[in-house]
């Protein structure tokens, strides 16, 4: 009996060796797509909440990768499908392999008695083979979540996850969302709705989250996001604030996410927001959030259009139909006067049949700095009765009138673009357009008209008070400026763009109409980041940028420093990728011309104001800074 007790022991071995040693059923490469979870309860709380559910409980791993609901989308639009369509087994198939993904995953409950059984099971969208199946029982139907939690947990062992990363990374979906179904039901259908229909219609859903339970952190991130998307940045600070004091009733995953919004939405604190978006990527390198947050809301504000670049490419690869990273690259090599390689991932986007209001922005912006009438026009003929595009398009075509001189022109634009705004219920982005006319009228010598777009638009939204403390400073309002620079420095002790973007430049004028151009310069002083940079205003606002630049230059001017007066506009000039159509790109000729005029250079200064008069050579002739200019001119 020996022999046969050894070769046992021997058979036992063998086959522990090959499940420990077995090759994974998937890889860290693959894709997975969730399908509805099949529900015979008859109870609808179930429907659409359990496969949120495993969808939280599956993002914890680093390991594993789910097609997103937004590509979900795509995909079936492609195949002609209504976006809300029932994602059932057959069709999460197709839809597995029309996107080249490895598994489609099932899940059921039924129930048994007073029992209710949860099922999941995983099968190669291509060959249907079963990869991986599971079945846990709950007690009650307040149990169904930690059942669901289990089952998630023995699923990502099955296909091939370590046991360290899941014992890692495995909060429990009652602690890492809400013990509360119907909350977690109103949470998901807020998902599903902003999604397939649209943000503004996704928030009554995240409200009621909230309501059922007021300590649900996701919720309250997910209510942030949509409040600022609607521009109400105010609303969006708060809600970040509620997600960022529950934090630790999240997974690892949404504890990055919060962290971030935390810092982007409510203290401005931008370096702490790198760090946390670098461990991010580092801890789930399949997640392209992370690379998402530092290309479009990081780097830019650094000047560092170069890692914009780098950071929107990984999240490409990570998912190719990941539209923003198309815009990202787009905007970065735009930044960087690099046109063709700005046309060509607008290209790629466009190739994938991706589309978003910020690339047709973007395809407008270039052909304006190609002198491409026809690409402008087509832009705006396709924004036409798109509801989130058609404001920003007018809103751009104002930018160019006013780029041009066509003052009156400019401000019909922007006042249809805040109009569009405020019927799309994005009255915070209304408020910025009107803001930006506020800043037209000022850089144009027009005060009175200035301080009275300015005063319409008082808000406490951070990017709106800057703009309107700088217009009212331009057109020589100081005291109301001045008041408005101290409540954002109370406010944002801590905000990057505040301390080394807002406040300086609005200093900077203050000092200027105090006649200390001395004083403005040591304010501003010469840096990348400050110069180059894109501040949070600059969208969807489209202001804010090359301004320091603009000042510092006029201190100069204001100093009789001549020679690094030219140097600072002559900077404005060589940016046009950054400067695209706001009015300091055309005023900056005439700086230039005055800055040459100061030097003795009576050439160069000719040739200056011509370039600008030229480019103004159709205005709106009761402009003040174009009869000075024309009065300046006429004396060389």
């Amino acid at each position: 009996m020996v022999i046969p007790a050894a070769v046992a022991v021997l058979a036992l071995f063998v086959a522990g060796y090959f499940y420990s040693h077995r090759a994974p059923k998937l890889t860290d490469k693959d894709t997975i797509v969730l399908a509805d979870f099949i529900n015979t309860t008859g109870d609808p709380v179930f429907d659409g909440t359990l496969r949120q559910g495993l969808a939280i409980q599956l993002e914890q791993s680093p390991f594993l990768g789910l097609v997103s609901d937004e590509r979900i989308h795509d995909v079936l639009r492609l195949m002609e499908r209504p976006a809300n369509t029932p994602l059932t087994p057959e069709l999460a198939k197709e839809i597995c392999a029309r996107n080249a993904s490895a598994a489609v995953l099932d899940g059921s409950i039924r129930r048994i008695g007073s029992e209710y059984v949860l099922g999941l099971r995983a099968k190669n969208c291509h060959t249907g083979d079963v990869l991986a199946e599971e079945q846990v029982q709950a007690a009650r139907k307040e149990d169904v979540l930690n059942a669901l939690t289990q089952i998630a947990s023995k699923f990502r062992t099955r296909i091939g996850e370590s046991l360290a990363t899941v014992e890692k990374h495995n909060t429990p979906l009652a602690e890492a969302t809400t013990p509360s179904l119907e909350a977690l039901k109103a949470y998901s259908l807020a998902l599903q709705v902003a999604t397939s229909i649209g943000e503004d219609a996704a928030l009554p859903h995240g409200k009621r989250a909230v309501e059922i339970d007021p300590k649900f952190a996701m919720a309250h991130a997910l209510l942030g996001r949509i409040y600022g998307d609607m521009g109400e940045s105010v609303l969006s600070a708060e809600s970040a604030s509620k997600a960022w004091q529950l934090r630790d009733r999240t997974s690892d995953r949404e504890k990055f996410s919060i962290a971030v919004s935390y810092d982007s939405q409510v203290t401005g604190k931008l370096e702490r927001a790198q760090q946390t978006c670098e461990l991010w990527a580092q801890t789930y390198p399949r997640d392209l959030n992370a690379h998402g947050f530092l290309a479009g809301l990081i780097y830019p504000v650094f000047g560092r259009y170069d890692k914009v670049v780098e950071e929107a490419g990984k999240a490409i690869e990570i998912d190719p139909d990941f539209a923003f990273g198309y815009f990202q690259l787009a905007f970065a090599y735009t930044y960087l006067d690099h046109l063709e390689e700005a046309d060509n991932a607008l290209q790629r986007a466009s190739a994938r049949k991706l589309a978003m209001p910020e690339l047709s922005l973007q395809r407008y912006d270039i052909a304006f700095i190609k002198g491409d009438r026809a690409g402008m026009e087509r832009e705006v003929a396709l924004s036409r009765g798109k509801s989130g595009t058609e404001d920003w398009i007018s809103e751009r075509e104002g930018f160019v009138l006013a780029f041009s001189g066509h003052r009156q022109q400019a401000r019909r634009k922007s006042r249809r673009a805040a109009d569009l705004a405020r019927q799309a219920a994005q009255p915070g982005r209304a408020v910025l357009f009107e803001t930006g006319a506020a800043l037209w009228e000022a850089f144009f010598g027009n005060a009175p008209s200035a301080r009275q777009v300015a005063a319409l638009e008082l808000s406490k939204d951070r990017d709106v008070e800057y703009g309107v403390a700088f217009a009212l400073a331009l057109s020589g309002d100081s005291g109301r400026s001045e008041t408005l620079a101290n409540d954002l420095e109370r406010r944002f002790p801590e905000d990057t763009s505040v301390r080394y973007t807002y406040l300086p430049a609005i200093r900077a004028l203050l000092a200027l109409n105090q006649g200390e151009p001395s004083k403005a310069i040591e304010l501003l002083p010469v840096s990348v980041s400050s110069d180059l940079g894109a501040p949070p205003c600059t969208f969807p606002g489209f202001f804010g940028m090359l301004y320091p630049v603009y000042v510092r230059g006029q201190a100069y001017l204001a100093a009789r420093q001549g020679a690094e007066a030219a140097t600072e506009f002559q900077k404005i000039l060589d940016h046009r990728g950054i400067v695209v159509s706001d009015p300091i790109g055309a005023l900056a000729h005439l700086q230039l011309g005055r800055a040459f005029a100061l030097s003795g250079d009576q050439a160069k200064a000719k040739t200056a104001y011509q370039d600008f008069l030229t480019l103004w050579k159709e205005a709106d002739q009761d402009i003040p800074i174009l009869k000075q200019a024309k009065a300046e001119y006429a004396k060389l």
